[in-house]
């Protein structure tokens, strides 16, 4: 395939997006990725003496089973969609009308309607409803992995977890045996993971093709969700794309704003995108058709620089205390409005582990060691506090047997860099 211009203005882009229409095309055996990755969370549950997971997460019922519905839907209804995961069966318990969703998942052993208990669902009914649920989970639970075991839990209503403790259980929670299970990815799971980044990337070039005086922040991002949903991705999960004095400080939401010229804009992906994998990067574009002051290269080169010196120090093996005695030290005039963190794992979300600054690590940080397997994102916001204006870097890595290998391929800006 020749070379893409990523800053061309082209009709061509959508050539590219087939191979991830197509994932058969990109020889992905989804088999074994799913196998991967059930097996992965089984292992972490044996590991701490759990029996049994019910899993309510709809990206973690996802990462064990493959299966999928409403996500952001059942996220917030709790529980509507939901799996019970044993070293044996996984059951899906899935929402009303939905059983059929499952068909053809081989990680599934059963589907069974699940019983809603939500306000919304019982009314003041509720407890009642949760007392049910209870009831219900327990006798499964009984029948596949005996009475008192230890069960893993994620996010329910109070109600219905002191119901289930009452039936005889010992409750934990389930968030470690599934963080430890998606932080190490398979060399076939990698083929998830770059598709997604590959249609991301065709998505910012669009939008970065988009960039153009008196457009809108709302106008311009929405030409990157338009082409994730168009090339089989799932959504954005955040909307962090700012322009011109609403880019520092970060963290500010996509709005009505129109954007001016000689106006920085920052992004950052957050993609759920194709297999549900994350595509997670930051860019910082400049509108012109002026160009970019010497106050804005300079921001975007102390960027770059963070980048790419954290990006160097990465290795397997490293602890994460070591990470953060060894990352790029923030100038004192950018500290206040620092990134949260230096870096994090990223897989379906962001995920475990977080590396932390080393100014942030004594009352933040964990330790741990940085594997072979993860997928990290490096991190960087430069923006002086109450500046006029502030730069989003980020790229998103693969840590190897040896270094690490660079996943997200967007260009970075020649005329930012100069």
């Amino acid at each position: 395939m020749a070379e893409l211009d990523w800053h061309a203005e082209r009709s061509d882009l959508a050539g590219i997006a087939l191979l991830d229409r197509a994932p058969q095309d990109e020889g992905i055996n989804l088999v074994a990725v799913r196998a991967w990755r059930i097996g992965r969370v089984r292992s972490e549950m044996a590991r701490r003496g759990i029996a049994a997971c019910i899993l309510t997460d709809p990206v973690n019922i996802r990462y064990a089973t493959g299966t999928r519905n409403m996500q952001i839907f059942t996220a917030r209804n709790a529980p509507s969609r939901y799996l019970l995961l044993t070293a044996d069966a996984a059951i899906l318990h899935e929402f009303t009308g939905c059983m059929h969703l499952a068909d053809g998942f081989e990680t599934i052993t059963d589907v069974r309607p699940a019983m809603t208990a939500s306000f919304v669902a019982a009314g003041e009914k509720i407890a009642e409803r949760e007392a049910a649920w209870a009831r219900e989970m327990a006798a499964t639970l009984r029948e596949t992995v005996g009475p008192g075991v230890t069960v893993g839990m994620e996010r329910l209503n109070a109600g219905a977890t002191i119901a289930l403790a009452a039936e005889g259980f010992r409750l934990v929670d389930a968030q470690a045996p599934v963080e430890m299970a998606r932080a190490i990815k398979s060399a076939e799971e990698m083929k998830c993971v770059n598709a997604s980044l590959r249609a991301t990337e065709i998505g910012v070039a669009r939008l970065r093709a988009a960039i153009r005086p008196g457009i809108s922040e709302n106008a311009l991002w929405s030409v990157l969700h338009q082409a994730v949903i168009a090339q089989n991705g799932d959504y954005c999960e955040t909307r962090l794309l700012s322009s011109g004095g609403r880019t520092n400080p970060w963290f500010q939401e996509t709005g009505v704003k129109v954007i001016e010229d000689g106006e920085l804009i920052a992004l950052d992906t957050d993609v759920v995108g194709c297999h549900g994998y994350y595509s997670d990067f930051s860019r910082t574009f400049h509108c012109g058709p002026s160009r970019p002051t010497a106050r804005q290269r300079e921001l975007y080169k102390v960027a770059y620089e963070q980048v790419h010196h954290n990006m160097g120090i990465l290795q397997p093996g490293m602890t994460f205390r070591d990470y953060a005695e060894r990352a790029w030290a923030i100038p004192e005039k950018y500290f206040a409005n620092r990134y949260y963190l230096s870096a994090h794992g990223c897989g379906m979300t962001g995920e475990y582990p977080y590396l932390y600054h080393r100014a942030d690590f004594p009352d933040a940080g964990y330790d741990g060691v940085i594997e072979p397997g993860m997928t990290i994102c490096v991190e960087s916001y430069i923006g002086e506090e109450g500046g006029s204006e502030g730069v989003k870097l980020e790229q998103q890595v693969l840590i190897t047997q040896t270094g690490i290998e660079v996943l997200s391929r967007f260009p970075f800006e020649a005329e930012l860099l100069r």
